[in-house]
């Protein structure tokens, strides 16, 4: 692959999802009102970066194997973080359950594709519609929560962990589904 196949479009935009990590980071702990608006601000754009890059990587068929691996490491990783920023206004057992749920399962499913990817069975855990929905509802509740000060709108604020508990659960499910997909190779490999 030529280094100007792999500056497209698509990958770009997968780069600035990244980019918008420690963007994110530094403006939600900044010390003004507006804090919690631009921190959301900047996960939604990241958020909407991850739709397009698929779309327009499809749709101007400039998929490349960097843009394979970077996207998936790229949504990992920013909802992660935002996760990781927003226990410290979320420090409580309700909001550690489903964060910790979902950082597990991103964990155990990259694990898993990397395995199944040595032994030459990676379409086995594809991408799931489940996963899909997943990832979206996790966007939406992770830019929800940080636009709301918790402490100002509670009732707000459970209406956004109500919605990752609703992704949390999701995000098992999607587990399942992959785990249920790998387990006949995990099972003979044993």
């Amino acid at each position: 692959m030529s280094p100007a196949a792999m500056w497209n479009l698509p990958n770009l935009l997968t780069l600035l999802r990244i980019l918008c990590i420690p963007l994110l980071v530094v403006v939600y702990y900044m010390p003004w009102p507006g804090h919690h608006i631009a921190s959301a601000a900047i996960f939604g754009v990241a958020a909407i970066t991850d739709w397009f890059d698929g779309y327009l990587a499809r749709k101007l068929d400039q998929m490349t194997p960097f843009g394979a691996f970077l996207d998936p490491v790229a949504d990992k990783l920013i909802v992660a973080v935002a996760l990781v920023v927003l226990m410290q206004s979320h420090a409580s057992l309700l909001f550690a359950i489903p964060t910790m749920v979902i950082i597990s399962r991103e964990i155990v499913i990259s694990a898993l594709r990397e395995w199944m990817a040595e032994i030459g069975q990676r379409a086995s855990v594809a991408v799931s519609y489940v996963g899909k929905i997943k990832t979206t509802l996790q966007m939406i509740a992770i830019a929800f929560l940080l636009l709301v000060d918790p402490d100002r709108h509670p009732n707000l604020d459970y209406l956004g962990i109500f919605i990752l508990y609703v992704a949390a659960v999701l995000t098992l499910w999607s587990m399942c589904i992959y785990l249920a997909a790998a387990w006949p190779m995990l099972k003979s490999r044993t």
